[in-house]
């Protein structure tokens, strides 16, 4: 028998010199506890060594994918054709299926060759003469870099993960935001309150205070850029007769800095959204014109990757974000909820409350379709999603006329016009 072995470094091709030892899988092990031990089980019979870190690269790819490379077949046809009688053990059963196909070669994949190929592995150093183990170990770590480099440059999904990136980062903005300008509104409304409640636009606030300072400044300060000319008015009078207690120039800095903070944050945030909007128009068109860029978004980091999401049917796309309501239901046994992230999209949002669940689950239908089609098809177009979202609207205005004739008609008006229609 003859044993393939992969290594970092190259093809190895050893024979079984013991064949009886192999019988005993469960101690097997045992064979290969020193390299004397194993030397007396298997011998090298040829060492291809890799030229560099591409063929080994283009190797490994190729057994990874269970494809045999030309530098392999050239091998094989070498060394093992000349004892084409005896059996070829290899690792992967995927590879000896076209092994045996292409060179018409027995191969062989079982429980006693797996455990062969684990000694084997324990004692390579002792089993490839030539090879000192610090090369073997260089080898094996550039072989690693170039494997996860090729895999990342490659990987169908690593666009997605920057809109992953930039959905999460866009939540986690907001959140810091509205803390920053809870405690902005709250400090400075020790010194200004009435304030925060002429200026309700939480950004005009804190440019308005960034600009101003201290709350005497109002009088004679020039915000007519900033605020309409009735608000800098009502501004200026509360100022006059404000009842906020007196604060230090230190206390007024640090609110100032405070507000160039939100400022900062609020500028980057719609930068962001602007870049994210473009991602999503570029990478799921159809999909965007569907439900928005937030929602489509938002539907790809939940799933973890287009692909994924792809794979999801329409009932799965519906409540994607309510699992929690979902399970609690069925474990309460109560009805199950009718739309999770899909239900902030516009078209759901338009709709009465009454057909909220027919509107959420029509969308998710059509939207599974986009989803499929951004991902898996060639078009770059967003006309399908325009389509869908259109027979959407339709569908959407007719359930709505229908419950205004209803309010307004009879019941039995109602019977006899869709009795007509579906005669028709």
């Amino acid at each position: 028998m003859l044993v393939l072995f992969e290594t970092a470094a190259g093809y190895a091709i050893f024979k079984v010199l013991n064949e009886k030892k192999l019988q005993e899988v469960d101690s097997l092990w045992k064979e290969f506890e020193t390299p004397e031990k194993a030397n007396k089980i298997v011998k090298l019979k040829h060492f291809e060594k890799f030229q560099d870190t591409t063929e080994a690269l283009a190797a490994s790819t190729a057994l990874v994918e269970g494809k045999l490379s030309k530098n392999l077949k050239k091998i094989l046809k070498k060394i093992v054709a000349k004892d084409a009688h005896e059996q070829l053990a290899v690792a992967d059963a995927k590879l000896g299926g076209v092994i045996k196909d292409k060179l018409n070669l027995s191969c062989i994949h079982s429980p006693m060759v797996t455990e062969l190929m684990r000694g084997i592995r324990s004692q390579i150093e002792g089993l490839i003469t030539g090879l000192p183990s610090r090369e073997m170990a260089a080898m094996c770590l550039g072989l690693a870099h170039s494997l996860s480099r090729y895999k990342l440059k490659f990987s169908p999904d690593k666009v997605d993960t920057m809109i992953v990136q930039a959905i999460s980062l866009l939540d986690d903005l907001d959140k810091e935001l509205n803390n920053y300008i809870m405690r902005c509104r709250e400090w400075y409304g020790w010194h200004f309150p009435e304030l925060g409640k002429i200026i309700t636009d939480n950004l005009t606030y804190c440019k308005c205070v960034r600009k101003v300072g201290d709350r005497r400044n109002f009088a004679s300060s020039d915000v007519s850029d900033i605020l309409s000319e009735e608000i800098e008015e009502d501004v200026k009078a509360a100022a006059e007769i404000s009842m906020g207690t007196e604060v230090s120039e230190e206390d007024i800095n640090n609110i100032i800095h405070l507000c160039d903070q939100v400022i900062e944050i609020s500028e980057y945030r719609t930068q962001l959204y602007d870049y994210l909007k473009n991602r999503m128009m570029a990478i799921a068109p159809n999909l965007t014109v569907m439900v928005g860029e937030l929602v489509g978004a938002r539907l790809i980091a939940h799933a973890g990757s287009l692909l994924n999401l792809a794979k999801h049917p329409a009932s799965t796309v519906q409540i994607l974000g309510a699992e929690k309501a979902l399970f609690r239901a069925l474990k309460t046994k109560r009805d199950t909820p009718k739309f999770g992230l899909i239900y902030h999209a516009s078209l759901v949002g338009q709709t009465t409350a009454k057909n909220k669940g027919k509107i959420s689950r029509m969308l998710a239908a059509k939207t599974a379709l986009t989803i499929r089609y951004d991902a898996l098809g060639d078009d770059t177009s967003a006309e399908m999603g325009a389509e869908n979202r259109l027979k959407v609207e339709t569908r959407l205005r007719h359930l709505e006329e229908r419950g205004i004739r209803r309010i307004s008609g009879t019941g039995k008006a109602l019977a006899r016009a869709d009795k007509y229609q579906n005669k028709r």
